[in-house]
């Protein structure tokens, strides 16, 4: 067998020079996201990366862009030592080991993206057309393949610009993704003009320049037309509590009281001049409440001596057959103290939650402590706490922009974010979780609230606005009105209507490159 077919790649053949800009834009964008959160600089981001692809082949692009990946999620996914290590309780060189895997799988679509853009160049698509589809093509590709973990798609790092994002309620995050990626490769081909290439100068943008400014417009206009007209109807004061409860003792049954107590404590400071619903985290109740006994009672008790509905996260179970299933599920109990209904995590985290494919990695445990390996939620229920109509989101649920969707065609008017990123520590982490849920807000046209255990816990109104938020680490509360919403909007009703149609431009751009490549070849053989 002739084994020389199968050398490693030369990675020698491509300049230093342009694996330095590869990485640089990768360090770029990872900088456009929170904790550091400067989103101007995702317009711009994707340049030195362009720069360094221009002209090379399609394999030499794949890997550029790969290693634009590779920096680009090193840098945004660092957390993830820390949730292993820490939390986790494995060895540093296995958290290393599954951080390498995890940025390495996310780098491949940049190196995949890379390559289908210097593809399409080759056959006569030109990069202002064919770049933003195919970004956001393998976006929302990411969202949904194995599993999904749409962590970090570029659209989210705007989430503090409120006039761009309220397009989100039409396209969803893909809407900004798509005109963040259309800047860059305009500013890309401005540089371009004014340097020789080849022998021969470089042409303009100016069809590329105007697309954007045209899009840019429509796209601030809709924005500033949602903002100049606040919402109004129907209010409800809602109390989130942040108990702060150290991980490394939140399950220990010895800490159960003192934990409960702290809930009693931060729920009566806030419920002071009455609330209509008060939130507290996931898995608050580290215990399974519908067991009864003390612990179950004391939070009936409270909900009753304060006369207001108590929403909290807890373990819960079903037997069937003779087999428990677990669940990460959210009580809602009545002001009365009564349990009006309950309602299950559907999308689990792999490898936090359950263990994949258990029976073939009996080795491997799952990383956050707790009762066991949960099932996920069979059904979607909306809680009513007899104003309003609930949709709660546990954990990174938040992420999901379909299960928001969900709740909102199946009559929710508040969305409720329960979570514990006390296993992020101090990172970015947080800081990023709450970028993303600003979105289901405007996407939906209702507010979020969001109860964390150690932050950060937010009001978030239906424009995305996050009205108030509190800090890290610290025990504290929040209490205001929201506006419920009130309508189902474009993207709750449809979905994702302009990532599929972004998917379908792609593969049509495909199916002409591939048919030019056999003309070609047809013509050559004649």
């Amino acid at each position: 067998m002739d084994y020389s077919r199968f050398k490693l790649p030369d990675f020698n053949a491509i300049p230093r020079r342009d694996y330095l800009l590869a990485v640089s834009s990768g360090l770029l964008l990872a900088l456009s996201f929170p904790k550091t959160g400067v989103a101007v600089l995702s317009w711009v981001a994707l340049v030195p990366l362009l720069l360094a692809c221009g002209h090379k082949t399609a394999a030499k692009a794949s890997r550029l862009g790969f290693a634009c990946g590779l920096a680009c999620y090193g840098a945004i996914l660092y957390w993830i030592n820390i949730a292993v290590t820490t939390y986790g309780h494995l060895p540093i060189a296995v958290s290393i080991i599954i951080f390498t895997i995890l940025v390495a799988y996310m780098a491949v679509y940049f190196a995949v993206l890379c390559c289908l853009m210097r593809l399409g160049e080759r056959k006569g698509i030109p990069v202002v057309l064919s770049l933003p589809f195919l970004w956001v093509s393998l976006e929302y590709a990411r969202s949904f393949l194995f599993t999904g973990f749409p962590w970090a798609s570029l659209g989210y790092s705007q989430y503090r610009i409120l006039p761009l994002i309220q397009i989100a309620d039409i396209t969803g995050v893909y809407g900004l993704s798509f005109l963040v990626v259309l800047c860059n490769v305009v500013v890309y081909l401005a540089i371009r003009g004014y340097v020789k290439s080849r022998g021969e100068k470089g042409a303009y943008p100016v069809f590329g320049g105007i697309v954007f400014l045209a899009l840019a417009g429509l796209a601030l206009g809709y924005g500033y037309l949602r903002l100049s007209h606040p919402a109004q109807g129907e209010t409800i004061k809602v109390a989130l509590i942040q108990g702060n409860i150290d991980q490394s003792i939140k399950w220990d049954p010895e800490f159960r009281d003192a934990t409960i107590s702290i809930y009693e404590k931060l729920t009566r400071r806030a419920s002071v001049g009455g609330v209509d619903l008060v939130v507290w985290p996931e898995s608050a109740a580290p215990f399974f409440f519908q067991d009864g006994g003390t612990p179950s009672w004391r939070i009936a008790a409270l909900a009753s001596g304060i006369h207001a509905p108590v929403l909290f996260g807890s373990p819960a179970y079903d037997d069937l057959d003779g087999v428990r299933k677990l669940y990460n599920s959210a009580f809602l109990l009545s002001d009365e103290g009564k349990l009006l209904g309950r309602s299950d995590k559907m999308h689990l985290v792999p490898f936090g939650e359950y263990v994949p494919m258990a029976k073939a990695l009996p080795f491997v445990r799952k990383l956050v402590e707790g009762v066991g390996d949960f099932s996920p939620g069979e059904r979607l229920v909306v809680l009513n706490q007899g104003k309003a109509n609930i949709g709660v989101l546990v954990c990174f649920e938040g992420i999901f922009p379909e299960l928001s969707r969900k709740y909102a065609r199946a009559g929710a008017r508040l969305l409720v974010n329960i979570t514990n990123d006390a296993w992020y520590g101090r990172s970015s982490a947080p800081y990023q979780h709450l970028s993303m849920a600003a979105f289901r807000a405007v996407e939906n046209r209702m507010p979020l609230v969001r109860a964390a255990n150690t932050g950060i816990t937010a009001l978030i109104d239906s424009n995305g606005h996050i009205v108030r938020e509190t800090p890290l680490f610290k025990e504290a509360y929040l209490c205001d009105r929201v506006i419920l919403g009130d309508s189902v909007t474009f993207y709750a009703r449809h979905g994702d209507v302009f990532a599929v149609l972004c998917v379908l431009a792609s593969l049509a751009m495909a199916v002409y490159a591939l048919r030019n490549r056999f003309a070609g070849r047809a013509f050559k053989r004649s």
